[in-house]
């Protein structure tokens, strides 16, 4: 596997993918107030349902994704704060794209919190557009979406 390369995460990868997503993740807690969710995943059940593809020689990244009806949901992409700055993060969401494309699926759907405010510069640039506000239970959430071409 090369650096670049992105490939779905086996049992071996839970501790790897548990390490990126709280390195990612640890830093938002004070400035919401609440752990965020991507902490509290099952993060061994994602990766053996085949929802968790990473890239890294270690793991510096990974996105979690789910086939829905009409839509990819992108549950959840990141990127170890050592690797920011290296392209990780953009590779990973040209990764979601072509997934929902290759799946016949016409868009990607995510959704952030609102206190993450790099995420609302981050997705707009990446072709995403922001769909509505909601509160989901205590989380302040801007949901997302990007609508792709059709392969030709």
């Amino acid at each position: 596997m090369t650096q670049d390369e992105i490939r779905p995460a086996v049992a071996a990868d839970v501790p790897a993918v548990r390490r990126v997503t709280d390195a990612a993740y640890r830093p938002f807690i004070a400035r919401i107030g609440l752990v965020p969710v991507p902490m509290r995943a099952d993060h061994a059940a994602d990766v053996a349902a085949g929802k968790v593809f990473v890239t890294g020689q270690p793991v510096t990244g990974l996105v979690v994704v789910e086939a829905r009806g009409d839509h990819l949901f992108l549950d959840s992409i990141a990127v170890h704060p050592d690797a920011h700055g290296r392209g990780v993060g953009r590779r990973l969401l040209h990764f979601v794209d072509a997934h929902a494309r290759a799946l016949g699926l016409p868009e990607v759907r995510l959704y952030t919190n609102a206190l993450m405010t790099e995420n609302r510069k981050i997705y707009p640039r990446y072709g995403y557009e922001l769909v509505e506000r909601r509160m989901d239970g205590p989380y302040d959430r801007l949901h997302y979406r990007k609508r792709l071409d059709p392969v030709t």
